[in-house]
């Protein structure tokens, strides 16, 4: 237990070194292992073909849509623990209350989180995580990395999962129950989404490079650190050309 314990300090903190590193300039989707990402993602595409994918297909035949958003909302109230601590580590203080008091509505009247009133009483969701916070923080999210299971991330992301599975599990009975609540949620997000996944696929020419493209871009705006405009190549005009042939905007100026 004790070497298992350094061995994950010690992992933490080589991932916390990469993620200092800044990207280059001008470089929006920095990937130096693309080799080594493009292998787990393989592999987490074939764990999606032949378990996630068909327990979510199984999921859909026994369950409503209705049904399955309230599972979201459910799985989405457990977040609080992870929610409140991180509006706090960020100083984020009128988050933090409305946070809880989102969570005391929805476990309530909410019946345990199946339901989302507090939505409809104006207190919206104030996400927050610890990859967040070690980003308002400073550091920088560093290269493109593809975890097992888990999928696109980045060394500062990834210490901010371990730091949310620990926050997360301090709830009442989430020790015990946490592995069974994860996959359920994991497999429900799966049904839910699996219209979006399909369609991204077909429309995709390369699978990897729209994933990483969609995750880094939702990323940085979730979390409100966005990079400048990537630099265009020397000789060619910053502001792109205007089309000569979009009639649209010469009959709607």
């Amino acid at each position: 237990m004790v070497l298992r314990a350094r061995a994950l300090r010690g992992a933490l903190g080589c991932l916390l070194l990469l993620s200092g590193c800044a990207a280059p300039a001008g470089v929006r989707e920095w990937d130096p292992w693309e080799g080594f990402n493009r292998k787990i993602f393989w592999f987490n595409e074939r764990i999606d073909e032949y378990a996630l994918e068909p327990a979510a297909k199984g999921w859909e035949a026994i369950t409503s849509h209705g049904f399955r958003d309230s599972v979201a909302d459910f799985g989405e109230n457990l977040k609080f623990p992870v929610h409140l601590v991180n509006n706090l580590l960020q100083f984020e203080l009128g988050d933090a209350g409305r946070c809880t008091a989102r969570f005391v509505v929805n476990t309530t009247v909410g019946m345990l989180g199946f339901f989302d009133p507090a939505t409809v009483w104006g207190l919206p969701a104030e996400r927050a995580d610890f990859g967040e916070t070690l980003a308002r923080w400073g550091l920088e999210e560093g290269p493109y990395l593809v975890l097992p299971f888990f999928g696109p991330s980045n060394p500062r992301d990834a210490v901010g999962l371990a730091g949310d599975w620990y926050v997360a599990r301090t709830l009442p009975l989430m020790d015990e129950a946490f592995l069974a609540i994860y996959v359920t949620s994991t497999v429900n997000w799966r049904a839910l989404n699996s219209d979006n996944i399909a369609e991204a696929r077909r429309a995709s020419f390369d699978y990897y490079t729209a994933v990483r493209s969609a995750w880094l871009d939702n990323r940085r705006r979730a979390i409100g650190v966005m990079l400048p405009p990537e630099e265009p190549p020397p000789g060619e005009p910053s502001e792109p050309l205007e089309d000569p042939y979009d009639v649209d905007s010469a009959i709607n100026p």
